[in-house]
C-alpha cells in the first residue's frame, strides 16, 4: 500500500517559547488505513494536525500528502485533505446548505456529486429539516456534523479528525464511525486523533501515541498487543505516557520502516 500521508522529522517551535511543542516527528499513513493519534490532553495532537493540514506552519521537517510535498505544493496537498478541526471554524450567518456549497466550490465539486453526497450525509445526522437555517443557530453537536460534511463534501483522499466525536449524541458518534469504516473501504484513509482509550482500540487499523509533542509508540493494534503482553490498551497507554514523564520510549514499530 502507498503512503496517502508521509510526515518526516516535524518539529514545531511557537514563536516566543523555547520549547518544541512537536519534537522530530516521523509517521506514514497508509491507503485505506484508519490511523488513530492518542495522546493525552496537551500531548501535541492538535499541534501536529494543524501543521499537517496546513493551519500552522511547521518549524522544522517535511510533510507529504498524496505524493505532493507541503512546501513546494500545499495547494495540490491540500485538495487532497478534508479536515474537521477540534473547533468549528464555520460561517455562522449561512445556512447549512450554503455552507456545503460554498466547500464545494472550493474544492471543485460537480453540482451533481455535490448534491448526492450532501443529500446523503445531511439526512444521515438528521439535519435535512434544518438546512436552510443559519449555522448560528445551531447546537455545539450539529455544528460538529456540518464540519464533517463539509470536510467530506470532495471525498478526500486523507479525512483528517481532530477529536470528533466530542459533543455528539450517541446516535450520530455512532454514524461518524461507520463513515470513517466506509471511508477507508473505498480506498481513503482517516487519521483522527482522540484521547477516548476505547474508541482507539475499537476503530483504528494503526495508532501512535504521543506524548508531550514526541511519538512513543506506533503500530498496528496486534503489534501493540503483543508487545504488551495481552493487556488492555488502557493500561499500556497509561503504562506508556507514565514513562514518558522520565525517558524516551523507543517505538516498537518504526514508522521509517515502509512495510509492516
Amino acid at each position: 500500500m502507498s503512503d496517502i500521508l508521509r510526515i518526516t522529522n516535524l518539529s514545531k517551535k511557537y514563536k516566543g517559547n523555547e520549547k518544541y511543542s512537536v519534537r522530530d516527528l516521523n509517521l506514514q499513513v497508509k491507503e485505506g488505513e484508519l490511523f488513530a493519534f492518542l495522546g493525552p490532553n496537551g500531548a501535541g495532537k492538535s499541534t501536529t494536525i494543524k501543521c499537517i493540514v496546513g493551519a500552522l506552519p511547521f518549524t522544522e521537517g517535511n510533510v507529504n500528502i498524496c505524493g505532493y510535498d507541503f512546501h513546494e505544493k500545499p495547494i495540490e496537498a491540500k485538495r487532497c485533505i478534508g479536515y474537521v478541526p477540534d473547533n468549528h471554524f464555520l460561517y455562522e450567518t449561512m445556512t447549512a446548505n450554503e455552507y456545503i456549497n460554498f466547500m464545494a466550490d472550493i474544492y471543485g465539486v460537480g453540482i451533481n456529486d455535490r448534491k448526492i453526497r450532501a443529500e446523503k450525509y445531511l439526512e444521515l445526522f438528521g439535519l435535512s429539516d434544518v438546512a436552510n437555517k443559519a449555522v448560528g443557530s445551531y447546537s455545539h453537536g450539529m455544528k460538529q456534523k456540518i464540519c464533517v460534511i463539509g470536510a467530506l463534501i470532495h471525498n478526500p483522499k486523507l479525512w483528517i479528525l481532530d477529536e470528533p466525536l466530542t459533543g455528539l449524541d450517541p446516535q450520530s458518534a455512532y454514524n461518524l464511525k461507520e463513515l470513517m469504516r466506509e471511508h477507508c473501504r473505498e480506498g481513503n484513509s482517516v487519521l483522527f486523533s482522540s484521547h477516548i482509550i476505547e474508541v482507539v482500540e475499537k476503530l483504528c487499523d494503526r495508532l501512535a501515541i504521543i506524548d508531550k509533542g514526541r511519538l512513543l509508540i506506533s503500530g498496528s493494534m496486534d503489534e501493540i498487543r503483543a508487545s504488551n503482553e495481552d493487556n488492555s490498551l488502557e493500561e499500556f497507554f497509561l503504562s506508556v505516557t507514565q514513562q514518558s514523564q522520565e525517558v524516551r520510549v523507543t517505538p516498537i514499530v518504526s514508522d521509517q520502516i515502509d512495510n509492516f
